[in-house]
């Protein structure tokens, strides 16, 4: 009597198979980064935006913790929602970032930098760094989500504190005993994109006031960290003067902060954030994206990658 074949999940045609590979568990592994949030501006000497939240399964995550748990997909459609940066504003503090999220992971958007006379840096994936204040000069920054990010870092002198980024806090400004400006503290590296070394998350740099000695700050303005963080406005140094630079769509970064010597005190906007999902070269998963925007790449190493730059859908069969 022939043998009757059959094809279920099992077979050469069941889910996440191919002929010449391997069943599919559907492990998968995850970068989820929400966007970034704006520097501050509108008042004197602003803040840099904190950057979006990280939140990875493919090495270390944000705000030092460890690496999540994969996530395991099975056929059906999945909706994917990418966080955008929060807009810049010349008028007052803007809006933080939005969140992007995968399944059940949801990254936090970056917070807000702070501005001039009291209005601090907001809580976020990476907190917003503090503007400068009035008198005695100091500013918070906002403070950032466990496993996500970084605090934004206070103000103690007359130009704005930087962002905070995924990898660090942002840094303090202070006038004494010696003249500093904020840096945006910089984001985390992750491979997963099949890029080595490509930093995601970086805080916004903040704006400089320019009654500060050029020779104090060589390049003239705070920093963006690793990972997309936008730098503050310069009115001094070999760049001034110049407004700053928005965060890195993409990378989910936070904007430059503002400096009350350019006109008009512009906020730079933060960064959109990303999804990526990869699974193993042996599992051939059967994968399509939508809408063209985002792409289904291979890794160096056959590995396939989905990248999400604007919310879309995930398909898996």
């Amino acid at each position: 009597m022939p043998l009757l074949s059959t094809r279920g999940a099992g077979s050469a045609k069941g889910f996440g198979l191919t002929a010449g590979g391997a069943p599919w568990d559907g492990l998968t592994d995850f970068l989820v980064v929400a966007g970034g949030g704006p520097g501050g501006g509108g008042g004197n000497n602003g803040g840099g935006g904190g950057a979006g939240g990280l939140r990875t399964s493919y090495g270390p995550s944000g705000g030092g913790g460890g690496a999540e748990s994969k996530k395991t997909l099975t056929p059906g459609s999945y909706p994917i929602t990418v966080g955008g940066g929060g807009a810049g504003s010349n008028t007052g503090q803007g809006p933080s970032g939005t969140p992007s999220i995968f399944s059940t992971i949801t990254s936090t958007g970056g917070g807000a930098g702070g501005l001039y006379p009291n209005v601090p840096g907001t809580n976020g994936g990476s907190g917003g760094g503090g503007g400068q204040g009035s008198s005695p000069g100091v500013n918070t920054g906002g403070s950032g989500t466990a496993n996500q990010g970084f605090a934004g870092a206070t103000c103690f002198g007359n130009s704005g504190s930087g962002g905070g980024g995924a990898g660090a806090a942002g840094q303090e400004s202070t006038n004494s005993p010696v003249y500093i400006t904020g840096n945006g503290g910089n984001g985390v590296a992750s491979d997963i994109s099949g890029t080595p070394g490509t930093y995601y998350a970086g805080g916004g740099g903040a704006g400089v006031h320019g009654s500060q000695p050029p020779a104090t700050i060589p390049i003239g303005y705070g920093a963006g960290g690793l990972g997309g963080g936008g730098n503050g406005a310069a009115s001094i140094g070999p760049r001034a003067p110049s407004a700053g630079t928005a965060g890195t769509n993409g990378l989910g970064g936070g904007g430059g902060g503002s400096s009350e010597n350019i006109g008009p005190r512009q906020g730079q906007s933060g960064g959109d954030g990303v999804v990526i999902l990869r699974a193993p070269k042996a599992a051939r998963p059967k994968w399509s994206v939508s809408p063209g925007t985002n792409t289904k790449t291979t890794a160096p190493n056959g590995d396939v990658i989905a990248t999400f730059t604007v919310s879309g859908t995930l398909t898996v069969s």
